[in-house]
């Protein structure tokens, strides 16, 4: 104990939150890391253990269990909590999700309330308040909490019908066409109530259920919203289809897109705050139809790229060769794979753990789609002359370490990438090939020497995400030994000592599944490799050598994550090809 007090002394000194401090002295966090992200919470205004959390300095789960010791509160798994079943009036919804807390019953004249803070004495001290009641707190999970807290912005039982319901029972004729010059109908038409309502709900539900997009589609005697959820499409609702014009403005409006154009597609982007600590943007992207504008939203989560590389579902060596790439001076790092594939989150995950105060990072996208302080992120704009090629080279012109490039398109940016990779540059970018050694014959046909190739490229991740079982209902499967090893397993690898499980289904899960998990094969550049480079070899001849070398193909990485029981075999057949 009394090598800690010191520690205790100098973090009081800076004024840290009594979570830090109370962290500081069960040895969970040291002074120094507990300084820089309390000092980083403060300049980026947002929660301290938001940060912490968002780090991965300390995880949810251990978080929960040094306070709930330190406290001496209650710890709660809100997993096992029903959440329809939780009283609604007894606290304000905006005071929960400002302090992050669920109130989970009353006892006499006092509240039972879940926190992940229990050091915070203004959110006793509001909710006292605002109650009139006492608090006792209760000790849960932040990243549960938050969603509880996040799914209970909209209430539960406010259904589709109730939001635009009766409100939108009128004759079709009293719906008129907008003129193009006509600001007073459009403004009008972009803040009737009903449309603000039932699009704020849908962006909400969807974050809540963890969905990736949200599709407004119209057709002639139908107008359907979709949410993709684990990479599936699922209808959510039909809401009438003369809301339409008015949604398509609405979503317009606030992504600064111009609601008199109809009949060309447009791209832009809008926010939504859902808390103090938590800011979700939203890229928009409009396509005229037969019978309106259909509007794609992809929901763009700032946090995921500061999960960590563990979060992405690496096993240890894939994890061990990423690192040892990125941790070079220079050269080129590739992530390949189809839409969709989370190439984006794991370039981002790459550049949240190189992004240091000595070093220049520098983005070209189209667009960017994760906003990262410290970053010098540049939106690609062909229609203006600024295309990746011309970003590129004027990054080389501003001093870089890392340059990341959001897609190699075409030969003169992948010349200038390759450069700038030879010259001492780290340069990460992603490709749309099949799996790591299709790579390097792409970039072979698209007009780049063997040569520069093999002496610029020093690693390639081809990846996939498989939807992940949930962990709750999932259940044992019997597979016959023949359809594994017609999977592709080996007959050493059929020995009984693990099980392929299987969906099931539950209320925490969607039809069996909560949550993907990446699939990976993990390629680095070795010198035989560079050899097959230079003799113009083959991708099957590249394959080979790399499999010789303790490379896995997709399948067996999947294969792999199947004796995990982290995902069934029927999905790692669908996702990967071989």
């Amino acid at each position: 104990m009394a090598a800690a007090e010191p520690l205790v002394k100098d973090s009081a000194s800076i004024a840290l939150p009594g979570l830090a401090r109370a962290l500081i002295s069960a040895g969970k966090l040291p002074a120094k890391t507990a300084e820089e992200i309390y000092q980083k919470s403060t300049s980026g205004r947002t929660s301290f253990i938001a940060e912490l959390t968002g780090t991965g300095a300390v995880s949810p789960a251990d978080l929960a269990h040094t306070l709930s010791s330190a406290f001496g509160a209650p710890l709660l798994d809100l997993d096992a909590i029903d959440a329809q079943r939780l009283p609604k009036d007894l606290l304000d919804p905006k005071l929960c999700q400002a302090y992050r807390v669920v109130v989970l019953s009353k006892r006499n004249n006092r509240l039972i309330v879940a926190t992940a803070d229990p050091s915070d004495q203004q959110a006793v001290e509001k909710i006292k308040f605002a109650s009139q009641m006492g608090v006792d707190w209760v000790i849960a999970e932040y990243d549960k909490l938050s969603r509880m807290v996040e799914a209970a912005a909209v209430s539960a039982s406010e259904t589709i019908d109730s939001i635009v319901g009766v409100e939108f029972e009128f004759d079709d004729s009293t719906i008129q066409d907008t003129p193009a010059d006509s600001n007073d109908s459009a403004s009008a038409e972009v803040e009737d109530a009903p449309v603000v309502r039932f699009l704020h709900k849908m962006l909400l539900d969807a974050f809540s259920m963890r969905a990736s997009d949200i599709h407004f589609e119209p057709y002639e005697h139908q107008y359907r919203v979709r949410f993709r959820v684990d990479g599936e499409l699922r209808e959510v609702a039909t809401p009438p289809t003369v809301i339409k014009e008015k949604l398509a403005s609405r979503i317009k409006v606030i992504s600064r897109l111009d609601i008199s154009e109809k009949r060309v597609p447009q791209d832009g982007r809008m926010k939504l705050k859902i808390g103090p600590d938590r800011v979700i943007d939203f890229r928009v992207s409009t396509l005229p139809t037969l019978f309106g504008e259909k509007i794609v939203v992809r929901i763009l989560d700032p946090s995921s790229a500061r999960m960590g590389i563990d979060a992405l579902g690496y096993d240890t060596v894939e994890k061990e060769r990423l690192l040892d790439a990125i941790g070079r001076p220079y050269g080129m790092v590739l992530v390949t794979g189809p839409t969709g594939s989370g190439k984006t989150v794991s370039l981002y995950t790459c550049l949240n753990l190189l992004n240091k105060p000595g070093v220049n990072i520098a983005t070209a996208e189209d667009p960017s789609e994760i906003n990262m302080p410290g970053v010098n992120q540049v939106n690609v704009n062909d229609k203006a002359g600024l295309t990746f090629a011309t970003a590129l080279r004027a990054f080389l012109r501003q001093d870089p370490d890392i340059i990341m490039v959001g897609e190699i398109r075409d030969l003169e940016t992948a010349d200038i990438a390759i450069k700038a990779a030879q010259t001492g540059h780290l340069v990460l970018s992603t490709l749309h090939t099949n799996d790591a050694p299709t790579t390097l014959t792409r970039m072979r046909n698209m007009g780049i020497a063997p040569f520069n190739i093999a002496s610029s490229v020093i690693l390639i991740t081809a990846q996939r995400l498989a939807r992940r079982l949930c962990p709750v209902c999932k259940a044992p499967s019997e597979v016959p030994k023949e359809a594994l090893i017609d999977a592709g397993y080996r007959d050493d690898e059929i020995d009984g000592t693990w099980k392929a499980y299987k969906p099931v289904g539950c209320p925490a899960c969607n039809g069996g599944y909560k949550g993907r998990v990446g699939i990976y094969q993990v390629m680095p550049i070795s010198e035989e490799i560079q050899k097959i480079i230079l003799r113009d070899g083959s991708a099957l001849e590249i394959a080979h050598q790399a499999e010789s070398e303790g490379v896995r193909s997709l399948r067996r990485s999947g294969l792999h994550k199947v004796m995990q029981g982290l995902t069934s075999l029927e999905e790692v057949l669908a996702v990967t090809n071989e």
